[in-house]
């Protein structure tokens, strides 16, 4: 197998919240069409469409749920991931040492 059959795998590209935000106002502040100002900035218009979309949802133009409602529910199912698997080592343990007493 060459290098050329190889497929290369891209890094996901990194954004300020700086430049997300004023990728974002040119779009909705200007009237500019996603795609021109995407182009215009070397980033996909896929991506400038979804921060366009959940800005308008921050600014309650749109319905949806806030970057600040996102950021609290992947705390609370990092937190419940958490704790269900403390419960469950807290389950073997007690299996254990109840098996153990009986002996």
């Amino acid at each position: 197998m060459s290098n050329e059959d190889v497929p290369v795998r891209r890094r996901r590209a990194r954004y300020t919240p700086e430049f997300k935000a004023d990728a974002v106002a040119m779009v909705l502040d200007t009237d500019r069409a996603i795609a021109e100002v995407a182009r215009g900035l070397g980033i996909g218009d896929q991506t400038l469409g979804a921060w366009v979309k959940q800005a308008r949802i921050d600014r309650g133009q749109r319905a949806g749920l806030t970057s600040d409602e996102r950021a609290e529910l992947t705390r609370l199912r990092r937190e419940l991931a958490k704790v269900t698997e403390e419960r469950d080592l807290l389950k073997r343990a007690t299996a254990f040492w109840v098996k153990e007493s009986t002996r």
